[in-house]
């Protein structure tokens, strides 16, 4: 069988056996399905097989069958040699990658309703008060979102995991898909909720654009409040993403609430942190805060539902059609 016959039968036919094949012969299959656009894994444990494993994207040697030029091809070695550790490998690989992606998710996620506050203050040319202090940011960066961050490295496998294709070459873990989910969808919405209770702060102290809320001005304690509720606000919403976060495409019935306990810890972890830095003299006077009246944190535990809830619905809508 030529090249050109052996390409035609691999497009034309979905599977097949190739039986008693020879070191030669495994080589022109990987190098034909290759061609044809495949991601090919090869395993042997002869020499002959060398030249196929290393031509294939990913050769599997075996650990003790194997010869010392066969492992020194592989890219991956069986020490078990048995075949059902490979499918654990590429399991396990792809939870990685995954988790990978879902900590970047959340992280990305927070720039937007962080960046926003001071685009406002910025446009707005100082008749609207910065909504975010520079010392409240700290506390969110480097306390708030890091054990929940964390603890998504830890996530259980997604469902369907190992029914999806193998990523294209050339696909890197940041692409445009996720950059707009967490930019142009997650942080958006987290970014109108956080100033919406920023101005409904002001407001209902009777603040109007312009008036001044400085040191010593009858706003300045309203003003605290307000970029309270932002701080606030922004860590709320980080519970939602979190939640979002978990899954690319399944719903979160489907992996469970409390299947990842270290993410239960770690949103309990940054809402007493938060606490602490808005009641506690000391903090109070470190971050700038003032505690909220009760109406306007009863607003805030609403945030994470609709951060969550829209995502949720999205994801649904992805499954339904089909489409990633």
């Amino acid at each position: 069988m030529s090249d050109d016959e052996l390409t035609e039968l691999l497009v034309r036919t979905a599977d097949l056996v190739f039986a008693r094949t020879s070191p030669e012969a495994k080589l022109r299959i990987a190098k034909a399905l290759q061609d044809t656009g495949h991601v090919v894994a090869m395993t042997g444990d002869g020499v002959n097989d060398a030249p196929a494993l290393r031509r294939a994207d990913i050769g599997v040697a075996m650990g003790r069958t194997g010869t010392d030029v066969t492992r020194e091809a592989a890219t991956l070695i069986l020490t078990d040699d048995n075949f059902a550790t490979i499918v654990a490998a590429v399991q396990s690989g792809r939870q990685v990658y995954d988790n990978v992606r879902k900590f970047i998710l959340y992280i990305f996620a927070h720039a937007t309703p962080e960046v926003v506050p001071f685009l406002i203050f910025a446009v707005s040319g100082g008749t609207v008060p910065l909504p975010l202090t520079v010392m409240q940011i700290l506390a969110i960066d480097l306390g708030t979102e890091t054990l929940p961050a964390l603890a998504l490295g830890r996530e259980p496998p997604e469902p369907g995991l190992m029914k999806r294709p193998p990523h294209k070459r050339g696909s890197t873990i940041i692409d445009r898909r996720m950059l707009i989910r967490a930019w142009g969808y997650l942080g958006i919405i987290s970014a109108i909720l956080v100033m919406a209770g920023f101005f409904l702060t002001l407001y209902r102290a009777g603040w109007q654009p312009g008036d001044p809320t400085g040191p010593g001005t009858p706003l300045h304690h309203a003003y605290q409040q307000a970029t309270t509720m932002t701080f606030l606000g922004i860590v709320a919403c980080q519970i939602g993403t979190a939640l979002a976060a978990r899954t690319d495409r399944a719903s979160l019935r489907s992996v469970g609430l409390l299947t990842n306990r270290l993410l239960l810890w770690g949103i309990a972890f940054e809402l007493a942190f938060a606490a602490a830095i808005i009641t506690v003299p000391p903090l109070q006077a470190i971050f700038g805060t003032a505690p909220p009246d009760p109406l306007m944190l009863a607003i805030l535990i609403a945030f994470p539902i609709l951060v969550w809830a829209p995502d949720e619905l999205r994801r649904a809508l992805l499954r339904h059609t089909g489409r990633r």
